[in-house]
């Protein structure tokens, strides 16, 4: 997690993010979403380094990538995808 806390407005415009590539609505980015939402923010982001990328998101390994995940992974800096 990034040491700047990010104020309510920045989670709510990352929240926008999630729920966005949130296809099917359950509160979680599974494995295709989460290709989807590489290839529109990293598109020349390799297809291995996707499943890599959301194995270490996932940091439950629940298959899923919660808004939790999802927050910590963009302030640590998904442009490095």
């Amino acid at each position: 997690m990034s040491d700047k806390a990010l104020t309510q407005e920045q989670v709510a415009e990352v929240r926008k993010e999630f729920d966005f590539f949130d296809n099917d609505h359950n509160g979680m980015i599974d494995l295709g979403e989460f290709i989807e939402l590489l290839t529109v923010l990293s598109p020349k982001t390799k297809v291995n380094a996707v499943q890599e990328a959301f194995e270490m998101i996932d940091e439950n390994a629940d298959g899923h990538i919660d808004f939790n995940e999802f927050l910590n992974w963009w302030q640590q800096g998904w442009w490095e995808y």
